[in-house]
């Protein structure tokens, strides 16, 4: 059984629909991920997923359970994470601050500590800074902090939403080193990325959002390999995947 089952979700912001017709699944200690163009509907997705936002129509169901309309802090503590796209941080609070907040979800408090060497020992960096404001940390130390937080929780599945948005190349291809870290430790991830290379080199699975639907999905390799594929739905000339590859 699907640990993550999505059926027929709408979302409708006034008369804006922002998600038409999304049903997907997420398999335990699967990379899931969501393709797409800006509007296509991916973070409207994964906020309905996390309760952020409240579905129109359709089911959201975790683990067998109905999860539709519930608000975040209680989808949090049923083990669902979600790191949002531009992070999303209190800039004024330090990086530790920052971090204790996404323990505010555990039902066992006394795992805090370890959570924290944990976050630590993924990113050094946050561990030097953990006392300095958010609002002072460079970009890729504000995804590190975004990821740390979420990651407090002591999440199952772990969602990201353009997670290497605005980030230099190096601090890319860091991030999704950790990423694959965290994969290999056992952790589901729902990853929403325009970096069509990236995704599919980590994911299992993939769905091609376009306009609010499921425009196509299937196994990750099968659709790194269809050249057709990834131009029409993808926007990714062949050339360019056979340059990111080679690097």
């Amino acid at each position: 059984m699907a640990e993550l089952k999505v059926e027929h979700l709408e979302v409708r912001y006034g008369d804006l629909v922002g998600v038409a017709d999304i049903s997907l699944q997420v398999e335990a200690g699967q990379v899931v991920a969501l393709l797409g163009s800006n509007g296509a509907g991916k973070t409207t997705t994964l906020s309905a997923i996390a309760g952020l936002i409240a579905p129109s129509r359709g089911r959201i169901a975790w683990r067998g359970e109905t999860i539709s309309g519930q608000p975040a802090y209680a989808i949090v503590s049923k083990g669902l994470a979600l790191s949002p796209e531009g992070w999303r941080l209190f800039v004024g609070q330090t990086v530790e601050q920052n971090l204790r907040l996404g323990a505010t979800a555990l039902a066992d408090r006394s795992r805090q500590n370890a959570l924290f060497d944990r976050v630590y020992a993924l990113f050094p960096r946050l561990a030097e800074r953990r006392r300095q404001p958010a609002g002072t940390l460079s970009g890729g130390e504000r995804q590190m902090l975004a990821l740390g937080r979420a990651l407090m929780s002591e999440p199952r599945l772990l969602m990201l939403d353009e997670p290497s948005l605005g980030l230099a190349p190096a601090l890319v291809e860091t991030l999704y080193d950790t990423l694959a870290q965290l994969h290999r430790q056992g952790l589901t991830l729902l990853l929403a990325e325009q970096s069509i290379p990236l995704a599919l080199a980590i994911a299992n699975y993939a769905y091609v959002l376009q306009t609010g639907r499921i425009a196509l999905e299937g196994p990750a390799a099968e659709l790194e390999r269809n050249e057709q594929v990834r131009e029409i739905y993808l926007g990714v000339r062949a050339n360019a995947g056979n340059q990111a590859q080679a690097r």
